[in-house]
């Protein structure tokens, strides 16, 4: 069947890298210390990760945390498999169809054949996938879909008004749509910036044009030194404010910015990088999120109610399912002049005014 973008710059998956233990599988309802857990419940909820491992602190560990909010809420049991690379995708799939599991979770593009294979064969399961939309899909199987581009624009737009070199950058993991998706829409805010202030703030490591870009050799996710060798490339071209949209392998460049003595700020996706990367905190202005805990917790509780559908869900800056972070520790540094202009633009995506391309 042939694969398509549902909306515009949304589907595919950002591929991480990074293989790490897995965890053990999660079989049993967690007590509730206030004395009401949920009831046991035989339902059982799967999930397969791509090669980032559900500890990457990004993409896999946030959908994971989906399905163990579902586990509490409804009392439900879970079973996860850790793919260690891409031949593991199809057989681990089928490990979860053999567990007799009643809805299976993939993480990420690299999964999108073996998902949709298996959906069509096993029309009694349903499936969802993160990061990914199919044109016509089984009506078992959901695509969980963000517009990344959306927020990305906001942190593009604060990285023109915050940069003291006039020159902002941005690498990636490998030039997958989840990832030249953030990096369209960041740079379109950079765009956006220079055109209402009059300014000429430059982009480093992506021409949206010509959709050429700094991404790690080999496509290696997991690679931080080669994230950090990218991010001092853009620092070495005057970047002062990055955004790594490399999983994992952004933690180069938040280490070149807290080596930088504060010439250098880095932005974090996928997650409130303030929480999840809490020893680079002081590095990092905001972070570029999607709400992958909330969409496979809501498929999850859908499978569970008997009321699933093959509706591709899009996160949005209007629903929730993709939001630009808070300024934490740097909510001070940031003029309020800059603050108002950026939530009204919020406002002003959300309403159609102001559109993005990716």
């Amino acid at each position: 069947m042939k694969k398509s973008l549902i909306v515009s710059g949304v589907a595919a998956a950002l591929l991480v890298a990074g293989c790490a233990t897995p965890p053990p599988a999660n079989t049993a309802a967690p007590a509730d210390p206030a004395g009401s857990a949920p009831a046991a419940s035989d339902f059982l909820a799967c999930m397969v990760s791509d090669e980032g491992g559900f500890d990457d602190k990004s993409f896999n560990e946030t959908s994971y945390n989906g399905m163990m909010n579902a586990k509490e809420a409804l009392g439900i049991e879970v079973k996860d498999l850790q793919s260690q690379t891409a031949s593991d995708y199809a057989k681990n799939v089928q490990a979860m169809v053999d567990s007799n599991c009643n809805i299976i979770v993939t993480v990420g593009f690299a999964l999108g054949d073996a998902t949709e294979a298996a959906a069509k064969a096993n029309p009694d399961i349903d499936f969802a996938i993160v990061d990914f939309g199919y044109e016509a899909p089984a009506d078992n199987l959901k695509g969980l879909t963000f517009d990344t581009a959306q927020p990305a624009f906001l942190a593009g737009y604060l990285a023109a008004a915050i940069s003291k070199t006039g020159t902002v950058g941005t690498y990636g993991g490998a030039p997958f749509p989840t990832v030249t998706i953030f990096m369209d829409g960041y740079a379109q805010g950079v765009e956006h910036y220079n055109e209402v202030k009059g300014a000429d703030v430059k982009v480093v490591g992506w021409d949206r044009a010509s959709k050429n870009g700094s991404f790690i050799p080999g496509n290696k996710f997991s690679d931080v030194a080669g994230g950090k060798q990218l991010a001092q490339n853009l620092a070495s071209q005057g970047a002062d404010v990055i955004l790594p949209v490399a999983g994992p392998a952004s933690e180069g460049g938040l280490q070149v910015a807290q080596e930088s003595g504060g010439n250098i700020v880095s932005m974090w996706v996928d997650s409130d990088g303030f929480e999840s990367m809490p020893k680079y905190a002081d590095v990092i202005p905001t972070s570029v999120g999607k709400g992958m805990d909330v969409a496979v917790e809501e498929a999850i509780t859908a499978s569970k109610n008997d009321n699933f559908d093959n509706e591709v869900y899009v996160g949005t800056l209007e629903n929730g399912g993709a939001y630009l972070a808070p300024f934490h520790d740097f909510d001070s540094k940031i003029p309020a002049e800059v603050k108002a202009e950026i939530e009204k633009l919020k406002a002003d995506i959300i309403a159609g005014t102001v559109t993005i391309e990716s």
